[in-house]
């Protein structure tokens, strides 16, 4: 039994990361009672790091992170006793490919026909949009149901099969890099320039809790962006700030600014 579980979440202030913990620690509770191995639904980065300073406290089991295909961006992680092999611990996840006609369909579109079958986000990981098809990973225990189940997207008619894990190939990622002035590094300037904002709008944004850097929540306009960071912004799409380039002559910040399609 792990004595004290709160120990472990004292300071984790999302919400939504104090449940994922909790689950996690009834998971390495599991783990470390019954010899057996556990994973946990899909993480994205944040998650992941958090599920890591929890799990690193527990020197009796090993995990792995696993997402099927090099540079995943959501993952499981798989928990066992720490004298298993790595090699021996396999993941249970699925691969499917989508194929119709999809030209003007994207990510959204396809994660929307999915979790309209009321399959939960954290069971589906990566979706990766190519010109012939749509490949995507799932946990294995929702492949027969999204099989049998998933015949559209949008108003397209679509067709779902299995395919195997070497099958996998990563999307050629489509984007425009942007050069700006900010009058300072605040996530507000910043998505106010990068997205062709008005200061106002990039302030409600925030405030309703649709914005994520480096998929961390952030509601405070006033947190500070550096180079490297990514920004999510719900209904406007990711954005990287890929180089602070030095002050220009009006002592504004010049950055590039990289906005993916």
């Amino acid at each position: 039994m792990i004595e004290d579980k709160n120990k472990y979440i004292v300071n984790i202030k999302d919400k939504n990361q104090i449940l994922n913990a909790r689950k996690l620690l009834d998971k390495i509770e599991k783990v470390i009672k019954s010899y057996t191995v556990c994973s946990t639904d899909f993480l994205d980065p944040y998650e992941i790091r958090i599920s890591k300073s929890i799990l690193n406290r527990f020197p009796e089991i090993s995990y792995k992170e696993e997402g099927l295909i090099k540079n995943s961006e959501r993952k499981i992680i798989l928990i066992y006793p720490d004298y298993m092999s790595f090699e021996d611990v396999k993941a249970d996840l699925c691969p499917l490919s989508i194929k119709g006609r999809f030209e003007n369909l994207n990510h959204k579109d396809f994660l929307g026909a999915i979790m309209s079958l009321r399959i939960r986000r954290e069971k589906i990981g990566d979706i990766l949009i190519h010109k012939d098809e749509t490949q995507i990973i799932i946990k294995n225990d929702i492949k027969d149901y999204l099989l049998y189940n998933l015949k559209t997207v949008g108003k397209e008619k679509v067709y779902i099969e299995e395919i195997r894990q070497e099958d996998l190939k990563l999307p050629e990622e489509v984007y425009e890099d942007k050069k700006v002035s900010l009058s300072s590094l605040r996530l507000d300037v910043v998505m106010s320039n990068s997205y062709d904002l008005s200061r106002n709008e990039s302030l409600e944004i925030i405030k309703l809790n649709k914005v994520k850097v480096n998929w961390q929540p952030i509601s405070k306009s006033f947190f500070e962006v550096k180079e490297g960071d990514l920004i999510s912004v719900r209904g406007y799409g990711r954005s990287k700030i890929i180089s602070l380039d030095g002050i220009n002559k009006k002592n504004k910040f010049r950055a590039t600014v990289r906005i993916y399609k």
